[in-house]
């Protein structure tokens, strides 16, 4: 074969293997360039605001960073890792160690992303961004901002570090609070800079939530607890108030609380609601309804007089008494004196289910409905349970 003919025969092979390429496999290449070059990024949605009944703000977002690694950019140079001096700077701002930072990276070197830090200052980033460190880069992200701290942890809640509530309303309204994230494909060249916007998606923003609770009464609340609990060296304290005519939750606020803007506080005996998880006796506040389940019944009057004689009542092996001496007494009385024995002696005059009957109508052993994660229905006697305990007497 002469060289002019092993000439025409090497370009027709070539224009054979172009012809084969930009005709027959062109799909099987511009794949491959893709996915050398294109990246999606998710563009993530701000979530709603928490609000008091006032609009007063007491969970809201804020922008914040998240820096990851791109292993495989790293690594497409032989000296990505030779500076140490700024890979310490770094690891140093980033509080990681250094030689497991670099570790890690070189753990993952055929991955693309791995996160290095989460939730990241915009002045941190700004200094990160500084470095020119290959492979290196950040992501918008949002962290959740609680400007009440430790007055309403408990009712609000936290999010976690992927910006889905964990306790409380976030938890609670966690759907409604989140939206959808967005995203935007775009396409890099090798030195990682953005040479195209091919697309993107809008994403839908979380919706706003405004409480029942008012955040000065939950301030004025919050101390009291706080201050009683330390005067009296409690383990714990809860208060809540309520509006009296629509039954809306005003305050609610226990002692310990925690700072949740603080992950360092997040310990399990601070952040329980124990408003909602503790089952407490009523005490005191179950003898209007004994009253009143009196009246309904006919078992008493407003007329009918209650001895209380020396303010003692024994009840089985159990002992009633008064804190102070009531006498002979009528049902306003009673109540206004708070009188135990008084009480007591009216209850195990009346039908047990029908006692029974208003404790579970106002919501005794059952949940309240407002929607709080981990409440509790308490515990309420049935009819049956009763009767024995009323023979044993």
């Amino acid at each position: 074969m002469t060289v002019l003919g092993f000439a025409f025969l090497l370009l027709a092979a070539l224009v054979a293997r172009v012809a084969y390429i930009q005709i027959i496999e062109p799909d099987t290449l511009i794949k491959q360039s893709d996915m050398r070059s294109v990246r999606v990024h998710n563009v993530p949605s701000a979530r709603g605001i928490v609000s008091d009944r006032n609009g007063e703000q007491i969970a809201v977002s804020v922008p914040v960073q998240a820096v990851y690694a791109d292993p495989k950019t790293i690594f497409e140079k032989g000296d990505a890792l030779t500076d140490l001096k700024r890979w310490q700077a770094l690891a140093q701002v980033l509080q990681l160690e250094p030689e497991e930072m670099i570790s890690r990276i070189e753990r993952n070197k055929t991955r693309r992303f791995i996160y290095l830090a989460r939730q990241v200052s915009p002045a941190m980033a700004k200094y990160i961004k500084e470095l020119k460190l290959k492979g290196i880069g950040m992501s918008s992200e949002s962290r959740r901002y609680y400007p009440a701290g430790e007055i309403s942890a408990h009712i609000v809640g936290i999010t976690g570090i992927d910006g889905h509530g964990q306790e409380g309303i976030e938890k609670s309204f966690d759907k409604w609070l989140s939206g959808s994230d967005g995203s935007r494909k775009i396409r890099k060249d090798r030195d990682g800079r953005v040479v195209e916007n091919i697309s993107s998606t809008q994403g839908q923003q979380g919706k706003p939530l405004q409480l029942t609770i008012d955040q000065r009464i939950q301030a004025i609340a919050y101390r009291a607890i706080k201050q009683a609990v330390a005067d009296h060296r409690a383990t714990s304290g809860t208060v809540v108030v309520l509006d009296v005519e629509t039954g809306g939750v005003l305050a609610m606020v226990n002692a310990p609380s925690y700072n949740p803007n603080s992950r360092e506080q997040l310990q399990s005996f601070r952040m329980r609601n124990r408003a909602i998880t503790d089952p407490l006796e009523p005490g005191s506040t179950v003898k209007p309804f004994v009253v009143l389940t009196a009246l309904e019944t006919g078992t008493a009057d407003e007329e009918t007089i209650i001895d209380t004689g020396n303010g003692i009542f024994r009840i089985g092996g159990s002992r009633v008494r008064d804190t102070s001496l009531v006498g002979k007494a009528d049902l306003k009385t009673i109540l206004k004196k708070s009188s135990n024995v008084g009480v007591a002696k009216l209850a195990l005059g009346m039908p047990l289910d029908a006692l029974l009957g208003t404790y579970s109508s106002i919501g005794f052993g059952s949940t309240s409905g407002i929607n709080l994660v981990g409440e509790t229905p308490g515990f309420s006697l049935t009819v049956a349970a009763g009767q024995t305990l009323r023979s044993q007497l």
